[in-house]
Protein backbone atom coordinates (compact mmCIF):
# COMPACT_ATOMS: atom_id res chain seq x y z
CA UNK A 1 0.00 0.00 0.00
CA UNK A 2 1.45 3.38 -0.99
CA UNK A 3 2.15 5.97 1.73
CA UNK A 4 1.69 9.60 0.68
CA UNK A 5 3.70 12.62 1.75
CA UNK A 6 1.39 14.74 3.86
CA UNK A 7 2.26 18.34 3.00
CA UNK A 8 -0.44 19.78 5.22
CA UNK A 9 1.74 19.00 8.24
CA UNK A 10 4.86 20.61 6.70
CA UNK A 11 5.47 24.08 8.07
CA UNK A 12 8.03 24.78 5.37
CA UNK A 13 5.99 23.59 2.41
CA UNK A 14 6.39 26.94 0.60
CA UNK A 15 10.16 26.30 0.38
CA UNK A 16 9.85 23.11 -1.66
CA UNK A 17 10.75 24.69 -5.00
CA UNK A 18 13.85 26.31 -3.53
CA UNK A 19 14.91 23.14 -1.69
CA UNK A 20 14.59 21.10 -4.86
CA UNK A 21 17.50 23.07 -6.32
CA UNK A 22 19.56 23.91 -3.25
CA UNK A 23 19.61 20.41 -1.73
CA UNK A 24 19.58 18.11 -4.71
CA UNK A 25 21.65 19.96 -7.27
CA UNK A 26 21.99 17.64 -10.23
CA UNK A 27 20.25 14.68 -8.55
CA UNK A 28 16.56 13.94 -8.80
CA UNK A 29 14.14 16.80 -8.11
CA UNK A 30 11.97 16.65 -5.02
CA UNK A 31 8.97 15.97 -7.24
CA UNK A 32 10.74 12.86 -8.56
CA UNK A 33 11.54 11.73 -5.02
CA UNK A 34 7.92 12.27 -4.01
CA UNK A 35 6.86 10.10 -6.95
CA UNK A 36 9.27 7.36 -5.88
CA UNK A 37 7.95 7.52 -2.31
CA UNK A 38 4.30 7.47 -3.29
CA UNK A 39 4.94 4.58 -5.68
CA UNK A 40 6.51 2.58 -2.86
CA UNK A 41 10.05 2.80 -4.33
CA UNK A 42 11.54 3.43 -0.92
CA UNK A 43 15.08 2.28 -1.73
CA UNK A 44 15.31 4.90 -4.48
CA UNK A 45 13.75 7.68 -2.43
CA UNK A 46 15.77 6.97 0.72
CA UNK A 47 19.19 8.53 -0.13
CA UNK A 48 17.65 11.77 -1.39
CA UNK A 49 15.37 12.08 1.62
CA UNK A 50 18.43 11.50 3.81
CA UNK A 51 19.93 14.65 2.26
CA UNK A 52 16.84 16.61 3.30
CA UNK A 53 17.13 15.36 6.89
CA UNK A 54 20.81 16.27 7.09
CA UNK A 55 20.08 19.76 5.76
CA UNK A 56 17.14 20.28 8.14
CA UNK A 57 17.55 17.81 11.05
CA UNK A 58 14.70 19.29 13.07
CA UNK A 59 12.14 19.29 10.25
CA UNK A 60 9.39 16.94 11.39
CA UNK A 61 8.10 16.07 7.92
CA UNK A 62 11.53 15.20 6.52
CA UNK A 63 12.23 13.00 9.54
CA UNK A 64 8.84 11.34 9.08
CA UNK A 65 9.34 10.60 5.39
CA UNK A 66 12.89 9.38 5.85
CA UNK A 67 11.83 7.27 8.86
CA UNK A 68 9.13 5.65 6.72
CA UNK A 69 11.72 4.80 4.04
CA UNK A 70 13.95 3.25 6.71
CA UNK A 71 11.04 1.22 8.06
CA UNK A 72 9.95 -0.01 4.65
CA UNK A 73 13.53 -1.05 3.81
CA UNK A 74 13.84 -2.79 7.23
CA UNK A 75 16.46 -0.37 8.49
CA UNK A 76 14.76 -0.53 11.87
CA UNK A 77 17.40 1.25 13.97
CA UNK A 78 17.29 4.41 11.85
CA UNK A 79 13.53 4.08 11.40
CA UNK A 80 12.96 4.46 15.14
CA UNK A 81 15.47 7.31 15.43
CA UNK A 82 13.87 9.49 12.75
CA UNK A 83 10.27 8.54 13.42
CA UNK A 84 10.78 9.52 17.07
CA UNK A 85 11.88 13.01 15.96
CA UNK A 86 8.62 13.32 14.02
CA UNK A 87 6.68 11.84 16.91
CA UNK A 88 7.98 14.39 19.40
CA UNK A 89 6.58 17.02 17.09
CA UNK A 90 3.21 15.23 16.98
CA UNK A 91 3.29 14.19 13.31
CA UNK A 92 0.20 12.02 13.26
CA UNK A 93 1.36 9.21 10.99
CA UNK A 94 4.52 8.72 13.09
CA UNK A 95 2.38 7.04 15.76
CA UNK A 96 1.11 4.48 13.27
CA UNK A 97 4.55 3.71 11.87
CA UNK A 98 6.15 3.45 15.30
CA UNK A 99 3.36 1.07 16.34
CA UNK A 100 4.10 -1.13 13.32
CA UNK A 101 7.85 -0.89 13.95
CA UNK A 102 7.51 -1.91 17.60
CA UNK A 103 5.32 -4.83 16.55
CA UNK A 104 8.02 -6.02 14.14
CA UNK A 105 10.59 -5.67 16.95
CA UNK A 106 8.38 -7.64 19.40
CA UNK A 107 8.10 -4.57 21.64
CA UNK A 108 4.37 -5.12 21.84
CA UNK A 109 3.66 -3.07 24.93
CA UNK A 110 5.19 0.01 23.28
CA UNK A 111 3.25 -0.78 20.10
CA UNK A 112 0.01 -0.80 22.07
CA UNK A 113 0.85 2.62 23.53
CA UNK A 114 1.43 4.08 20.07
CA UNK A 115 -1.84 2.63 18.78
CA UNK A 116 -3.69 4.18 21.73
CA UNK A 117 -2.23 7.60 20.95
CA UNK A 118 -2.94 7.21 17.24
CA UNK A 119 -6.57 6.22 17.90
CA UNK A 120 -7.03 9.29 20.12
CA UNK A 121 -5.79 11.52 17.28
CA UNK A 122 -8.04 9.73 14.78
CA UNK A 123 -11.08 10.31 16.96
CA UNK A 124 -10.11 13.94 17.38
CA UNK A 125 -10.02 14.34 13.60
CA UNK A 126 -13.23 12.24 13.27
CA UNK A 127 -11.42 9.51 11.27
CA UNK A 128 -12.61 5.91 11.43
CA UNK A 129 -10.44 4.18 14.09
CA UNK A 130 -11.79 0.64 13.63
CA UNK A 131 -8.71 -0.76 11.88
CA UNK A 132 -6.40 0.86 14.43
CA UNK A 133 -8.51 -0.55 17.27
CA UNK A 134 -8.13 -4.00 15.73
CA UNK A 135 -4.37 -3.51 15.59
CA UNK A 136 -4.36 -2.31 19.21
CA UNK A 137 -6.11 -5.48 20.34
CA UNK A 138 -3.64 -7.51 18.29
CA UNK A 139 -0.70 -5.79 20.04
CA UNK A 140 -2.21 -6.55 23.44
CA UNK A 141 -2.72 -10.20 22.48
CA UNK A 142 0.86 -10.40 21.19
CA UNK A 143 2.15 -8.99 24.47
CA UNK A 144 0.23 -11.60 26.45
CA UNK A 145 1.56 -14.36 24.19
CA UNK A 146 5.13 -13.07 24.55
CA UNK A 147 4.98 -13.77 28.27
CA UNK A 148 4.05 -17.40 27.51
CA UNK A 149 6.82 -18.14 25.01
CA UNK A 150 7.47 -21.89 24.83
CA UNK A 151 10.89 -23.40 25.54
CA UNK A 152 11.42 -25.42 22.36
CA UNK A 153 14.64 -26.50 20.66
CA UNK A 154 14.68 -25.43 17.01
CA UNK A 155 17.60 -27.39 15.60
CA UNK A 156 17.58 -26.42 11.92
CA UNK A 157 15.95 -24.07 9.43
CA UNK A 158 15.69 -23.94 5.66
CA UNK A 159 14.62 -21.01 3.46
CA UNK A 160 12.76 -22.35 0.43
CA UNK A 161 10.30 -21.10 -2.23
CA UNK A 162 6.79 -21.02 -0.77
CA UNK A 163 5.30 -23.22 -3.50
CA UNK A 164 7.77 -26.05 -2.72
CA UNK A 165 7.88 -25.93 1.10
CA UNK A 166 6.74 -29.57 1.46
CA UNK A 167 10.08 -30.64 -0.01
CA UNK A 168 11.63 -29.81 3.39
CA UNK A 169 9.38 -32.39 5.14
CA UNK A 170 10.58 -35.99 5.26
CA UNK A 171 8.08 -38.08 7.23
CA UNK A 172 8.60 -41.68 8.24
CA UNK A 173 6.02 -44.08 6.81
CA UNK A 174 4.56 -44.45 10.28
CA UNK A 175 3.61 -40.78 10.30
CA UNK A 176 1.66 -40.73 7.02
CA UNK A 177 2.10 -38.78 3.80
CA UNK A 178 1.86 -35.08 2.88
CA UNK A 179 1.17 -33.88 -0.66
CA UNK A 180 0.16 -30.62 -2.35
CA UNK A 181 -3.60 -30.49 -2.86
CA UNK A 182 -3.38 -30.14 -6.64
CA UNK A 183 -1.01 -33.10 -6.96
CA UNK A 184 -3.30 -35.36 -4.93
CA UNK A 185 -6.61 -34.45 -6.53
CA UNK A 186 -5.19 -33.70 -10.01
CA UNK A 187 -7.02 -30.40 -9.78
CA UNK A 188 -6.66 -27.83 -12.56
CA UNK A 189 -7.75 -24.90 -10.38
CA UNK A 190 -4.97 -23.73 -8.03
CA UNK A 191 -5.73 -24.53 -4.39
CA UNK A 192 -3.17 -23.41 -1.79
CA UNK A 193 -3.44 -26.34 0.56
CA UNK A 194 -2.08 -29.78 1.39
CA UNK A 195 -3.49 -33.28 1.76
CA UNK A 196 -2.46 -35.45 4.69
CA UNK A 197 -3.01 -39.21 4.38
CA UNK A 198 -2.89 -41.18 7.63
CA UNK A 199 -0.48 -44.08 8.12
CA UNK A 200 -3.12 -46.71 7.35
CA UNK A 201 -4.08 -44.98 4.13
CA UNK A 202 -7.69 -45.05 5.26
CA UNK A 203 -8.30 -41.34 5.74
CA UNK A 204 -7.26 -38.00 4.29
CA UNK A 205 -7.41 -34.48 5.71
CA UNK A 206 -7.26 -31.36 3.55
CA UNK A 207 -8.63 -27.87 3.03
CA UNK A 208 -10.28 -26.28 0.03
CA UNK A 209 -12.46 -23.22 -0.56
CA UNK A 210 -16.06 -23.82 0.51
CA UNK A 211 -19.08 -22.25 -1.16
CA UNK A 212 -18.34 -18.86 0.43
CA UNK A 213 -14.74 -18.97 -0.90
CA UNK A 214 -13.20 -19.44 2.56
CA UNK A 215 -10.80 -22.35 3.10
CA UNK A 216 -12.42 -25.08 5.19
CA UNK A 217 -10.91 -28.33 6.52
CA UNK A 218 -12.48 -31.60 5.39
CA UNK A 219 -11.83 -35.31 5.81
CA UNK A 220 -12.60 -38.25 3.56
CA UNK A 221 -12.48 -42.00 4.17
CA UNK A 222 -11.56 -44.73 1.72
CA UNK A 223 -14.68 -46.78 1.03
CA UNK A 224 -14.50 -49.72 -1.39
CA UNK A 225 -11.22 -48.40 -2.80
CA UNK A 226 -12.48 -44.85 -3.42
CA UNK A 227 -12.41 -41.66 -1.39
CA UNK A 228 -15.78 -40.50 -0.13
CA UNK A 229 -17.91 -39.57 2.89
CA UNK A 230 -16.56 -36.01 2.90
CA UNK A 231 -17.08 -34.12 6.17
CA UNK A 232 -16.27 -30.57 7.26
CA UNK A 233 -14.26 -30.99 10.47
CA UNK A 234 -14.67 -27.45 11.78
CA UNK A 235 -17.57 -25.02 11.34
CA UNK A 236 -17.37 -23.03 8.10
CA UNK A 237 -16.28 -19.53 9.13
CA UNK A 238 -15.47 -16.14 7.66
CA UNK A 239 -11.72 -16.82 7.96
CA UNK A 240 -9.53 -19.49 6.36
CA UNK A 241 -8.75 -22.78 8.14
CA UNK A 242 -6.03 -24.71 6.34
CA UNK A 243 -3.02 -27.08 6.42
CA UNK A 244 -4.31 -29.89 8.69
CA UNK A 245 -2.14 -32.64 10.20
CA UNK A 246 -3.44 -35.41 12.49
CA UNK A 247 -1.33 -37.33 15.00
CA UNK A 248 -1.32 -41.11 15.06
CA UNK A 249 -3.91 -41.09 17.88
CA UNK A 250 -6.47 -40.02 15.25
CA UNK A 251 -7.76 -37.40 17.70
CA UNK A 252 -5.22 -34.57 17.83
CA UNK A 253 -5.24 -32.21 14.84
CA UNK A 254 -2.89 -29.32 14.16
CA UNK A 255 -3.98 -26.74 11.59
CA UNK A 256 -3.54 -23.09 10.61
CA UNK A 257 -6.23 -20.45 10.80
CA UNK A 258 -6.74 -16.77 10.10
CA UNK A 259 -9.61 -16.79 12.59
CA UNK A 260 -9.96 -17.65 16.30
CA UNK A 261 -8.32 -14.29 17.14
CA UNK A 262 -5.22 -14.97 15.06
CA UNK A 263 -2.35 -12.61 15.92
CA UNK A 264 -1.34 -12.16 12.28
CA UNK A 265 -2.25 -13.96 9.05
CA UNK A 266 -2.21 -17.72 9.62
CA UNK A 267 -1.61 -18.91 13.18
CA UNK A 268 -1.06 -22.52 14.27
CA UNK A 269 -3.76 -24.13 16.41
CA UNK A 270 -4.35 -27.55 17.96
CA UNK A 271 -7.67 -29.26 18.62
CA UNK A 272 -8.91 -32.71 19.63
CA UNK A 273 -11.86 -34.80 18.54
CA UNK A 274 -14.60 -35.36 21.13
CA UNK A 275 -16.47 -38.61 20.52
CA UNK A 276 -19.27 -37.56 22.88
CA UNK A 277 -20.25 -34.66 20.63
CA UNK A 278 -18.84 -36.02 17.32
CA UNK A 279 -17.00 -32.76 16.89
CA UNK A 280 -13.67 -31.10 17.55
CA UNK A 281 -13.05 -29.11 20.71
CA UNK A 282 -12.50 -25.35 20.67
CA UNK A 283 -9.04 -24.88 19.04
CA UNK A 284 -6.14 -23.82 21.23
CA UNK A 285 -3.65 -21.32 19.86
CA UNK A 286 -0.01 -22.41 19.94
CA UNK A 287 2.37 -19.99 21.63
CA UNK A 288 5.47 -18.20 20.45
CA UNK A 289 7.81 -18.96 18.74
CA UNK A 290 5.43 -21.21 16.74
CA UNK A 291 3.23 -18.18 16.06
CA UNK A 292 4.22 -14.66 15.08
CA UNK A 293 2.70 -11.51 13.52
CA UNK A 294 3.48 -13.15 10.12
CA UNK A 295 1.97 -16.32 8.57
CA UNK A 296 2.78 -19.55 10.44
CA UNK A 297 1.37 -22.92 9.37
CA UNK A 298 1.82 -26.64 8.53
CA UNK A 299 2.93 -27.89 11.94
CA UNK A 300 3.76 -31.59 11.63
CA UNK A 301 5.10 -33.99 14.26
CA UNK A 302 6.79 -37.25 13.27
CA UNK A 303 6.41 -39.32 16.43
CA UNK A 304 8.72 -42.05 15.14
CA UNK A 305 11.58 -39.65 14.51
CA UNK A 306 10.78 -37.49 17.52
CA UNK A 307 10.90 -34.38 15.34
CA UNK A 308 8.57 -31.69 14.07
CA UNK A 309 8.38 -29.04 11.35
CA UNK A 310 6.50 -25.80 10.82
CA UNK A 311 6.53 -23.04 8.20
CA UNK A 312 6.73 -19.27 8.61
CA UNK A 313 7.15 -16.33 6.25
CA UNK A 314 8.48 -14.09 9.04
CA UNK A 315 11.47 -12.01 7.86
CA UNK A 316 11.39 -13.65 4.42
CA UNK A 317 11.32 -12.04 0.96
CA UNK A 318 8.18 -12.30 -1.14
CA UNK A 319 7.58 -15.84 -2.38
CA UNK A 320 9.83 -17.51 0.20
CA UNK A 321 9.26 -19.16 3.58
CA UNK A 322 11.42 -20.66 6.30
CA UNK A 323 10.82 -24.25 7.40
CA UNK A 324 11.87 -24.81 11.01
CA UNK A 325 12.86 -28.21 12.41
CA UNK A 326 12.23 -28.66 16.14
CA UNK A 327 12.15 -31.24 18.93
CA UNK A 328 8.52 -31.62 20.13
CA UNK A 329 7.80 -31.23 23.84
CA UNK A 330 4.36 -32.59 24.80
CA UNK A 331 4.46 -30.61 28.06
CA UNK A 332 4.84 -27.33 26.11
CA UNK A 333 7.01 -25.91 28.90
CA UNK A 334 7.32 -22.14 28.98
CA UNK A 335 10.56 -20.18 29.19
CA UNK A 336 10.91 -19.25 32.84
CA UNK A 337 14.58 -18.49 33.54
CA UNK A 338 14.83 -15.52 31.16
CA UNK A 339 14.40 -12.13 32.81
CA UNK A 340 16.03 -9.83 30.24
CA UNK A 341 13.27 -8.49 27.93
CA UNK A 342 15.52 -8.42 24.87
CA UNK A 343 16.51 -12.07 25.33
CA UNK A 344 12.88 -13.13 25.69
CA UNK A 345 11.98 -11.19 22.54
CA UNK A 346 14.77 -12.93 20.63
CA UNK A 347 13.51 -16.35 21.72
CA UNK A 348 9.91 -15.48 20.88
CA UNK A 349 10.86 -14.14 17.44
CA UNK A 350 13.34 -16.93 16.65
CA UNK A 351 15.90 -14.25 15.93
CA UNK A 352 18.51 -17.03 16.00
CA UNK A 353 17.72 -20.72 16.32
CA UNK A 354 20.99 -21.14 18.23
CA UNK A 355 19.38 -19.23 21.10
CA UNK A 356 17.08 -22.25 21.62
CA UNK A 357 19.84 -24.87 21.78
CA UNK A 358 20.75 -26.59 25.02
CA UNK A 359 24.30 -26.14 26.26
CA UNK A 360 26.78 -28.59 24.69
CA UNK A 361 23.99 -30.37 22.80
CA UNK A 362 24.86 -32.00 19.46
CA UNK A 363 21.93 -32.15 17.05
CA UNK A 364 23.78 -33.43 14.00
CA UNK A 365 22.30 -36.97 14.18
CA UNK A 366 18.78 -35.65 14.61
CA UNK A 367 19.20 -33.27 11.67
CA UNK A 368 20.46 -36.12 9.52
CA UNK A 369 17.54 -38.27 10.65
CA UNK A 370 15.08 -35.49 9.79
CA UNK A 371 16.05 -35.50 6.12
CA UNK A 372 16.39 -39.27 5.78
CA UNK A 373 13.64 -41.32 4.16
CA UNK A 374 13.29 -44.47 6.25
CA UNK A 375 10.95 -47.39 5.63
CA UNK A 376 8.36 -48.24 8.24
CA UNK A 377 9.80 -49.69 11.45
CA UNK A 378 13.41 -49.03 10.36
CA UNK A 379 13.83 -46.42 13.05
CA UNK A 380 12.62 -48.82 15.70
CA UNK A 381 15.05 -51.49 14.47
CA UNK A 382 17.96 -49.09 14.91
CA UNK A 383 16.63 -47.82 18.23
CA UNK A 384 14.39 -49.86 20.49
CA UNK A 385 13.22 -46.69 22.22
CA UNK A 386 14.31 -43.19 23.26
CA UNK A 387 14.74 -42.81 27.02
CA UNK A 388 15.81 -39.23 27.81
CA UNK A 389 17.85 -38.90 31.02
CA UNK A 390 18.95 -35.27 30.59
CA UNK A 391 20.06 -32.84 27.87
CA UNK A 392 23.28 -34.83 27.32
CA UNK A 393 22.16 -38.45 27.74
CA UNK A 394 19.62 -40.53 25.85
CA UNK A 395 19.33 -44.33 25.96
CA UNK A 396 18.12 -46.44 23.06
CA UNK A 397 18.29 -50.03 24.41
CA UNK A 398 17.88 -51.67 27.80
CA UNK A 399 21.57 -52.53 27.79
CA UNK A 400 22.38 -48.78 27.76
CA UNK A 401 20.79 -48.38 31.21
CA UNK A 402 23.38 -48.65 34.00
CA UNK A 403 21.18 -49.03 37.08
CA UNK A 404 19.60 -52.51 37.58
CA UNK A 405 16.66 -50.85 39.32
CA UNK A 406 16.16 -48.38 36.46
CA UNK A 407 16.45 -51.18 33.90
CA UNK A 408 13.72 -53.16 35.65
CA UNK A 409 11.51 -50.09 35.95
CA UNK A 410 11.96 -49.19 32.29
CA UNK A 411 11.09 -52.74 31.25
CA UNK A 412 7.71 -52.03 32.88
CA UNK A 413 7.52 -48.80 30.87
CA UNK A 414 7.99 -50.77 27.66
CA UNK A 415 5.30 -53.22 28.70
CA UNK A 416 2.87 -50.37 29.35
CA UNK A 417 3.77 -48.73 26.04
CA UNK A 418 2.98 -51.96 24.20
CA UNK A 419 -0.42 -51.93 25.89
CA UNK A 420 -0.86 -48.32 24.76
CA UNK A 421 0.07 -49.24 21.19
CA UNK A 422 -2.31 -52.23 21.10
CA UNK A 423 -5.14 -50.20 22.59
CA UNK A 424 -4.50 -47.32 20.15
CA UNK A 425 -4.71 -49.71 17.19
CA UNK A 426 -7.92 -51.17 18.55
CA UNK A 427 -9.34 -47.69 19.10
CA UNK A 428 -8.47 -46.71 15.51
CA UNK A 429 -10.35 -49.76 14.22
CA UNK A 430 -13.39 -48.92 16.33
CA UNK A 431 -13.33 -45.32 15.12
CA UNK A 432 -13.11 -46.50 11.50
CA UNK A 433 -16.16 -48.70 12.13
CA UNK A 434 -17.92 -45.76 13.77
CA UNK A 435 -17.41 -43.55 10.69
CA UNK A 436 -19.07 -46.04 8.33
CA UNK A 437 -21.71 -47.34 10.77
CA UNK A 438 -25.43 -46.60 10.74
CA UNK A 439 -26.74 -44.17 13.40
CA UNK A 440 -28.10 -47.01 15.59
CA UNK A 441 -24.77 -48.84 15.50
CA UNK A 442 -22.93 -45.64 16.28
CA UNK A 443 -24.84 -45.29 19.53
CA UNK A 444 -23.72 -48.79 20.51
CA UNK A 445 -20.08 -48.00 19.68
CA UNK A 446 -19.96 -44.75 21.65
CA UNK A 447 -19.54 -46.34 25.13
CA UNK A 448 -16.85 -48.66 23.77
CA UNK A 449 -14.90 -45.75 22.29
CA UNK A 450 -15.26 -43.70 25.47
CA UNK A 451 -14.09 -46.59 27.65
CA UNK A 452 -11.08 -47.20 25.40
CA UNK A 453 -10.18 -43.51 25.44
CA UNK A 454 -10.30 -43.42 29.25
CA UNK A 455 -8.15 -46.54 29.43
CA UNK A 456 -5.68 -44.97 27.02
CA UNK A 457 -5.37 -41.82 29.14
CA UNK A 458 -4.79 -43.94 32.26
CA UNK A 459 -2.09 -46.00 30.55
CA UNK A 460 -0.32 -42.92 29.21
CA UNK A 461 -0.20 -41.37 32.68
CA UNK A 462 1.02 -44.68 34.09
CA UNK A 463 3.84 -44.85 31.53
CA UNK A 464 4.88 -41.27 32.36
CA UNK A 465 5.07 -42.06 36.08
CA UNK A 466 6.98 -45.29 35.48
CA UNK A 467 9.45 -43.48 33.21
CA UNK A 468 9.96 -40.77 35.81
CA UNK A 469 10.81 -43.38 38.45
CA UNK A 470 13.22 -45.14 36.08
CA UNK A 471 14.95 -41.84 35.25
CA UNK A 472 15.35 -40.93 38.91
CA UNK A 473 16.79 -44.38 39.65
CA UNK A 474 19.32 -44.00 36.81
CA UNK A 475 20.33 -40.52 37.98
CA UNK A 476 20.87 -41.81 41.52
CA UNK A 477 23.15 -44.53 40.12
CA UNK A 478 25.13 -42.44 37.65
CA UNK A 479 24.78 -38.90 38.93
CA UNK A 480 23.09 -37.96 35.63
CA UNK A 481 26.21 -38.57 33.55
Amino acid sequence: MARYLDLKHTKTGFLISFLAFSLFGYSQSLDQVKTMFNDGRYEEAKPNLEKLVRQSPNNSSYNQWYGVCCYETKDYMNAEKYLMVANKRKVMDSYRYLAMLYTDLYRFNEAAGMWEDYIALQKKQKDDPSESERRLEQARNLNRMLEKTEDIQVIDSLVIPKNTFLEAYSLSEESGVLMPYNDFFKNSQPVSSTVYTNQKGSGIYFARPSENGVYTIYSQSKLLGAWGDEKALLPIQQNDNNYPFVLSDGVTMYFASKGYESIGGYDIFVTRYNTNTNSYLMPEQMGMPFNSPANDYMLVIDESKGLGWFVSDRNQPEGYVCVYLFIPDPSRKRIEEITAPEELRRRAALASIEDTWKKDANYSELIQLAYTNQPQNEIKKDRDFEFFINDKTTYYTLNDIKSPEAKELYAEVLKTKRQIENLSDRLDDIRDSYITAQPSSREQLKPTILQAENQLVTLIEKAKEQEKKARNAEIRQTGGR
